[in-house]
């Protein structure tokens, strides 16, 4: 038997109390994050199976046609395991490539290369926002931590954190290549051409966000001085870089599986560079806190999303802070009659907000862990929620709703 709380006129279901649950013990115990995103995990699942009888947790994740089929063919995908598999090899593939980027030494010659003002800072959130219209976000932002751990010397405000993973969103929001969101929109039939113009929103939602975090930054920290003189960049640890955002691409652009093409790469350039696997296990804790909340997500009974209309994609973009918008993007497809371009910023953009609202944010915060407070990240970052609110905005003046 399904439970629901009503508010009003409007009535709510149980999973949808027990994920607000999860994500308030997420927000207050974020030195617990882990298990009590487990422990909800098993309680919704726990939930769901007994509560609604035609529910099989099997095919939820398996789907109805078999393995193989579905690997092959991406309009067959129901179940939930290519999303999650995805996900994980991703995670940990990019927290891999960070060390290899790293150990290439060329995030300790950049100062040679910035200005030592808050430009610099500036400059590093444009690269990162650059680098993510064409590779993942998560590898974005790990490239961009790992750059910015060392022209700090490990000291990085949480606002100039968020802002990374703000940048690593945005850049990615307006191209098919660039997030999980959009090429679910270009699979399902959605024309590149049709989400560009996210790109107005997020250059103006860049343009609130970087310049106070470089401030931030800054104050807190200035950018190191001389750190990059007589270092000798390892070129071959660059070349695995390289091969391993290649293969990221081809691979997604090829299969829809972008993971496959990572650990492919990884596995080969080991041969000539020992693999940093510990930093694939210490990334293994944040994967599984992040699955376990896409896991919740995609549980929930959603059957439709409010009508179509930029208020109700405003308002998705706040919602994907604190829920999945892989899951939300779908609805979107399924209901239609959306301007893709809003709603590749708005949910790509939004989870930007809370830390565990994007892969990208998860995967950077187990790098920092200082980033994993709700409470310290509004608190730093603001300004990128002003930023989503002012892009937004700025893209409906320009471009005007039409869908």
């Amino acid at each position: 038997m399904n439970l629901s709380f009503s508010i009003g006129a409007v009535l709510i279901p149980f999973e949808f109390v027990l994920m607000a649950g999860i994500l308030l013990g997420v927000a207050l115990f974020h030195r617990h994050s882990l298990r009590i995103a487990l422990i909800g995990l098993l309680t919704v699942v726990t939930y769901r199976v007994l509560s609604d009888p035609t529910f099989s947790l099997t095919r939820h994740f398996l789907g109805e046609v078999p393995f193989l089929t579905q690997f092959v063919h991406r309009d067959m995908r129901q179940g939930e395991w290519p999303v999650l598999l995805n996900l994980l090899g991703l995670l940990l593939g990019f927290a891999v490539l960070s060390r290899h980027f790293e150990e290439s030494r060329i995030p300790a010659a950049l100062p040679r290369f910035l200005p030592s003002d808050w430009r610099g800072p500036v400059i590093l959130l444009a690269m990162i926002f650059c680098l993510s219209t064409f590779l993942d976000n998560i590898a974005a932002a790990m490239i961009g931590g790992a750059m910015a751990s060392v022209i700090f010397k490990g000291r990085v405000h949480i606002g100039f954190l968020v802002a990374i993973v703000a940048a690593s969103n945005a850049g990615g929001a307006g191209s098919v290549i660039g997030d999980t969101t959009t090429t679910m929109m270009w699979i399902d039939g959605v024309s590149a051409w049709r989400v560009l113009h996210a790109f107005i929103a997020c250059s103006a939602a860049f343009l609130v966000f970087a310049f106070v975090a470089a401030r931030q930054q800054i104050r807190y920290q200035p950018m190191a001085q001389f750190a990059g003189e007589g270092l000798t960049v390892d070129w071959a640890r660059l070349w695995i870089v390289v091969t391993i955002l290649g293969s990221a691409i081809a691979a997604n652009v090829l299969l829809d599986f972008p993971a496959a093409g990572v650990w492919i790469a990884i596995v080969i350039c080991g041969m000539f560079r020992s693999t940093p696997w510990r930093e694939a296990r210490a990334a293994v804790p944040g994967s599984v806190f992040l699955l376990s909340l896409v896991i919740c997500a995609s549980l929930m009974p959603v059957a439709s999303l409010p009508a179509a209309s930029w208020r109700s994609t405003f308002g998705m973009g706040l919602a994907s802070a604190v829920f999945d918008n892989i899951p939300l993007t779908k609805l979107a497809l399924e209901q239609g009659g959306y301007d893709w371009g809003f709603v590749a910023y708005a949910v790509g953009f939004g989870g930007s907000m809370i830390w565990f609202g994007s892969s990208a944010g998860v995967a950077l915060s187990g790098k920092f862990p200082e980033a994993k407070s709700v409470g310290a990240w509004v608190k730093g970052g603001w300004h990128v929620i002003l930023a989503y609110v002012i892009g937004f905005f700025a893209l409906l003046a320009v471009c005007g709703w039409h869908p």
